[in-house]
């Protein structure tokens, strides 16, 4: 759920938490890789491979 979208002022507060709780984990991340993470839809795909090595549209027709 998106900051904007929740319903009270404390889901508000906790969605923006978390949001800014994932960034720095993904800042912290790229860091560690000397890499930029992929965004989106090759994010996606990436770490549906990781898991065992499958894409993600193999793993569905199977």
């Amino acid at each position: 759920m998106g900051v904007e979208q929740a319903p009270t002022a404390k889901g508000k507060q906790a969605a923006k938490g978390l949001r800014q709780a994932a960034a720095k984990d993904e800042r912290k991340t790229e860091a560690e890789t000397g890499r930029p993470l992929k965004k989106g839809a090759a994010r996606f795909e990436e770490r549906s491979k990781s898991s065992d090595g499958k894409s993600a549209g193999a793993k569905q027709k199977s």
